[in-house]
């Protein structure tokens, strides 16, 4: 790999490596390329015979899905198993790595699962596949420093599934700080009504128009998962390889996002983002 040239003086080396490194894992291959690479043929013409009904379908149980990571978002809110699991992960004094391959392990499952029952499975399956995805989300945001005991960062962390790149978005030069200023304002209004209004907050119009934004992003990507599920007779253990592609294309997303973060937070935002536009191709 070409040296990272160093594009901001106020960025010290260490930093500018990660952020080369978020900006990879943020502006590479979109999902459907990846897919496609697993499945061994085009998201293109598997998409086109997915029958009429299953865009529906996907709709549906992607709204649901992502109700449900709200819920665990919510709920958790102040003393919940995550800020427990932060808790003890931070007694030594260091912040532990996230558990990426446990979460890509219980993903797999519920795709081998999928693998066997196709477009059926998915009303079942997708609910509980995000709500590991989300649970994986905020273990890479706590890995970062995020402090999920706040509203914000439980919906950065929700946002997440509204930021992974797709075939769509890679035709309309659709770039990472382009999808996350897309829901900033989403996510500032929608945490301003939680610290008013908490857990009853969860029907009002800020967390509508929040989940609305990220369900249209993200029902994308779980089409092209579902298309690529849609060879006949993929069987579980390409079932279990799509989810496995599908998760860890959220993680690299996730890892990406929250290290930039992390990095504005230190540095600031102008900073940051100047210095991610200059950093060089060839180190992407």
């Amino acid at each position: 790999m070409e040296p990272i040239p160093i594009v901001d003086a106020h960025l010290s080396a260490e930093d500018l490596a990660t952020l080369a490194k978020a900006k990879r894992a943020l502006e590479t291959q979109p999902l459907a390329m990846k897919l496609a690479d697993a499945v061994g043929a085009p998201l293109e013409r598997l998409m086109a015979r997915l029958p009429a009904s299953a865009h529906a379908t996907i709709a549906d149980a992607t709204r649901r899905s992502l109700e449900k990571a709200l819920q665990a978002a919510v709920a958790t809110l102040g003393a919940p198993a995550l800020a427990a699991d932060e808790n003890a992960s931070t007694r030594s004094g260091a912040i532990a790595k996230p558990r990426d391959w446990l979460h890509k392990a219980a993903v797999a499952t519920t795709g081998a699962a999928g693998g066997a029952f196709g477009l059926l499975a998915l009303p079942a399956e997708l609910p509980v596949t995000t709500t590991l995805m989300f649970r994986s989300i905020c273990d890479i945001a706590r890995s970062e420093g995020e402090d999920l005991r706040g509203f914000e960062a439980r919906l950065q962390c929700l946002a997440v599934f509204g930021m992974g790149r797709s075939v769509q978005a890679e035709e309309a030069d659709f770039g990472y700080f382009i999808a996350r200023g897309a829901l900033a304002q989403a996510v500032s209004k929608a945490s301003s009504e939680l610290a008013s209004k908490g857990v009853a907050a969860h029907g009002a119009p800020a967390l509508v128009r929040l989940m609305n934004a990220i369900a249209a992003r993200f029902s994308a990507q779980v089409s092209e998962q579902v298309a690529a599920k849609s060879i006949p007779a993929i069987g579980a253990v390409l079932g279990a390889l799509v989810n496995t592609v599908f998760i860890d294309h959220f993680q690299q997303t996730a890892h990406g996002h929250f290290a930039v973060r992390r990095l504005e937070r230190h540095y600031g935002s102008e900073i940051v983002q100047a210095a991610y536009r200059g950093v060089a191709p060839g180190s992407v």
